[in-house]
């Protein structure tokens, strides 16, 4: 009789909340969210859904759509050498940058995260990055790269070592435009790190200072299982903004010298404004997308068994 009587109670109150999330207040959580739809439905699935219909079509240099092409546009892409040698410059650009990035922005918050007198300074100049626009910092390395006035060459004079055309050698231009861009980001992943870092109960620092833990152990064995979402966040965040870079290539090498740094996006970016070729641009485009989404879950697949959120 008492189960009957809790099995009855169960079910009422289940209908309760049934009734709670209907009618009256369904209507007023799409009113609140309506305008997050529209502002996504403009700038996010239409443009989304748009570049997948124009993939589809032959397009004229005015961008009008003259023919249906099918899979045609995506065949002439993955075929060209040029959008390969792109494929292959984005990787490159990559693993370049998203691991030093990833690395140097949390050891400089480890070493900063300390409460001592005069490391505000510190934290100031290691985060200063992040307020400093894509173009201002892509001139900034302009000076410090060109080959004649350049302080890095001159460094390397000073040395006794031969001047590097860090821009206009097809061997080092990557890798320039990749440390600069480390540079740009790491300030961002600075940040994120150290408020991470210092949301960690301080009991567990004080507990590893008494019993004289070594710092490099409370690293590794506390501090960064504790922090595997926030890894786990920047290292997502870090590929996607790597595979979308476009700024400092354009403003540093404009895709040269011989396509070294022509990635994927500064790819698309000549077939659509410069080649006018809007169909394969929107192919490109496309594909750039899957690549995305395809590294993004299987990066989630294998953070499965790594992140720990408790």
């Amino acid at each position: 009789m008492q189960n009957k009587l809790i099995l009855e109670q169960k079910q009422s109150s289940a209908k309760v909340q049934t009734k709670s999330f209907t009618g009256k207040d369904l209507k007023v959580a799409l009113l609140f969210l309506l305008p997050s739809i529209v502002l996504f439905s403009l700038f996010v699935f239409y443009p989304m859904l748009k570049t997948i219909y124009t993939s589809l079509f032959l397009t004229s240099t005015g961008s009008k759509l003259v023919s249906f092409a099918g899979i045609e546009n995506y065949l002439i892409a993955m075929k060209s050498s040029v959008f390969q040698n792109g494929f292959k410059s984005t990787i490159i650009f990559v693993l370049a940058t998203v691991p030093l990035t990833v690395i140097f922005g949390f050891l400089l918050a480890f070493l900063t995260s300390e409460k001592i007198r005069g490391m505000a300074f510190f934290r100031l100049i290691f985060s200063s990055t992040m307020g400093i626009s894509v173009a201002a910092s892509s001139i900034f390395w302009q000076f410090m790269f060109n080959p004649v006035n350049g302080y890095l060459n001159k460094v390397m004079l000073f040395f006794g070592q031969k001047p590097i055309g860090w821009l206009t050698d097809p061997k080092y231009a990557i890798y320039a435009v990749a440390f600069a861009t480390i540079w740009m980001n790491i300030g961002f992943i600075y940040i994120i790190f150290l408020g991470a870092i210092q949301s960690i109960e301080t009991s567990l620092f004080e507990a590893a200072a008494i019993q004289g833990v070594k710092k490099t152990y409370l690293m590794r064995k506390v501090i960064i299982p504790i922090l595997s979402p926030t890894f786990y966040f920047v290292i997502t965040v870090s590929i996607i903004n790597s595979f979308q870079a476009f700024g400092q290539i354009d403003m540093l090498t404009k895709g040269g010298p011989n396509n070294a740094t022509n990635t994927l996006v500064y790819q698309i970016y000549q077939d659509s404004f410069i080649n006018l070729n809007s169909g394969r641009a929107s192919a490109e485009a496309v594909i750039l997308f899957i690549i995305i989404v395809v590294i993004t879950l299987v990066q989630t697949k294998f953070s499965e068994s790594k992140v720990h959120y408790q």
